[in-house]
């Protein structure tokens, strides 16, 4: 039998590392999969090792090239989690684990010492499309040279997930515009380059990364990496982007008004704008396409809490807690929950922000409980949608992806409580299959809608919208009620574990008067 060429795609995530090889009219053909898990060595801190970022890679593509319908393989593609910190010698040897996005919160007093000496937060977004927040790489930066100085001494280099494996595939140094523009405050939106006097600020002695554009060809596999992974020496290696960008590209969502929504462990939204687009509680960035602007929102824990919550629950299968959850109706009996387990990223940018359960009593089950977590994600979505038409994003279709898209509860809840209706793709594998889409492009002229036409929606039931509605309104009004304490418990955590007390009281009952008195 003739086996038909393919292209390969490779994602780096937080739960896991992915792989698909797929036709070049977009028939998969093999997936393959590697579990990891994340590092957690103090509070706010979330760190990986980066060599098994490519330890896994190789086996997975070696793995793919294995499968009985496996042709011969065009092109490579790349992505992975992101914005991650990983600093390396000139030779590409770390110096230290990487630290991850958002969900790494450790860099809050460098946050505001930078944004003091930047100009504001105004002047920052001005330049840079976002402010600086927990998500933005610079300020991790900053912190590595408070506290870590040897890692970022002499002439060093500066990689994420998607281009770690890139060079390791090709040898090649550099890194894609969107990640760039992730950032904040290293990276001119406007000007779409690298913005010298602040790089400076933040990286000093920072080899910077030549930019390209996802999809551009960064080299070819050289003869090590060939022995590696069994790829062929000299194929094209694509430039990635950041996971959720891809994820978008994997389900079409690049056009005007359109919004990715990802299932995973977290849970991430990208808005596509026509003009450049700014918001104190988003994140304006340029868009994986070149001329496109994206408004994004990022959920710090969503599919990580009901993974919490199985293994709490003695690990049952993810179809009876399902199960058990529609059965608990709307409300979950009368719950609710704030899914603010690790921070909260937007709308919140509130790193102390803590998971909160009210209304739990004596009678209330396993099923109520996981109910409870999704409606949690769902409300934290329906916010950070409104934070999107506030900021002046139009929000016309909604394209589901990602491995909690597979299922109906989930998103019909997303879409009851949003009263949005979400398109679902054939294909929500997600970021290793907008990798191969964008190798694909190196090699001919694939087209989105016919790799993963829309197959299926969720429309919103009428009557539980109004139903949740009324719980909408008290979600909204328990973060700032519990805000005072939730930051207590978080600075006696840092104390405990002995990281001082960054905050004092009066900080923390100042903080906690400006929340109470803002606008939910």
């Amino acid at each position: 039998m003739l086996r038909q060429a393919c292209v390969l795609g490779v994602d780096i995530g937080t739960s896991s590392s992915k792989g698909v090889l797929v036709t070049l009219d977009g028939t998969i053909v093999a997936t393959a999969t590697r579990e990891h898990d994340v590092q957690r060595p103090a509070p706010g801190h979330v760190e990986m090792d980066a060599r098994v970022w490519w330890d896994e890679a190789a086996g997975i593509v070696r793995e793919l090239l294995t499968a009985p319908e496996a042709g011969p393989v065009q092109a490579v593609g790349v992505s992975g989690m992101g914005p991650c910190v990983l600093v390396t010698d000139l030779a590409g040897e770390p110096r230290r684990p990487a630290m991850l996005y958002g969900i790494d919160t450790r860099a809050t007093a460098q946050i505001e010492r930078l944004t003091g000496l930047l100009g504001g937060a105004d002047a920052i977004r001005e330049r840079c499309g976002s402010s600086l927040s927990t998500q933005a790489a610079g300020p991790k930066l900053a912190w590595l040279a408070e506290h870590e100085p040897q890692a970022v001494v002499g002439d060093w280099r500066f990689f994420q997930p998607s281009t770690w494996l890139g060079w390791h595939l090709t040898g090649a140094y550099y890194l894609d515009h969107h990640s760039a523009s992730q950032c904040t405050p290293m990276y001119d939106a406007g000007t779409q380059d690298w913005y010298g006097p602040w790089v400076g600020e933040v990286a000093a002695g920072l080899q910077l990364p030549p930019l390209v554009w996802p999809g551009d060809t960064v080299g070819g596999v050289t003869a090590a990496a060939a022995a590696e992974t069994g790829l062929t020496p000299g194929t094209p290696v694509i430039a990635g982007t950041i996971d959720a960008w891809s994820e978008a590209i994997s389900v079409g969502a690049h056009r005007v008004g359109d919004l990715m929504l990802m299932y995973g462990t977290t849970m991430f939204l990208i808005n596509t704008v026509d003009r450049p687009l700014t918001s104190p509680t988003l994140w304006g960035t340029v868009g994986a396409l070149p001329g496109t602007r994206n408004l994004a929102g990022g959920m710090a824990t969503s599919g990580a809490i009901t993974g919490w919550l199985r293994e709490l629950f003695g690990s049952p299968g993810y179809p009876e807690l399902l199960a058990l959850a529609e059965q608990a109706g709307p409300g979950a009996h009368g719950l609710l929950m704030l899914p603010y387990f690790a921070g909260e990223r937007t709308p919140v940018a509130d790193p102390d922000a803590r998971g909160v359960l009210a209304g739990l009593t004596v009678s209330h089950t396993r099923g109520d409980l996981y109910r409870a977590a999704l409606e949690a994600t769902a409300f934290g979505v329906r916010h950070n949608v409104a934070a999107i038409e506030q900021a002046g994003g139009r929000v016309a279709r909604i394209v589901a992806v990602g491995g909690g898209a597979q299922g109906s509860l989930w998103t019909q809840l997303v879409s009851d409580v949003t009263g949005l209706a979400q398109a679902i793709p054939a294909q929500t594998i997600g970021a290793a299959f907008g990798a191969a889409f964008l190798a694909a492009g190196a090699v001919g002229s694939p087209d989105i809608d016919l790799w993963n036409p829309i197959v299926e929606s969720r429309t919103p039931s009428p009557s539980a919208h109004a139903d949740y509605d009324e719980l909408y309104a008290l979600y909204l009004a328990l973060y700032p009620a519990t805000a005072p304490v939730v930051h207590a418990l978080a600075a006696r955590e840092r104390h405990a574990a002995g990281l001082g007390m960054s905050d004092g009281p009066g900080v923390i009952a100042d903080r906690a008067l400006r929340i109470r008195s803002a606008p939910c």
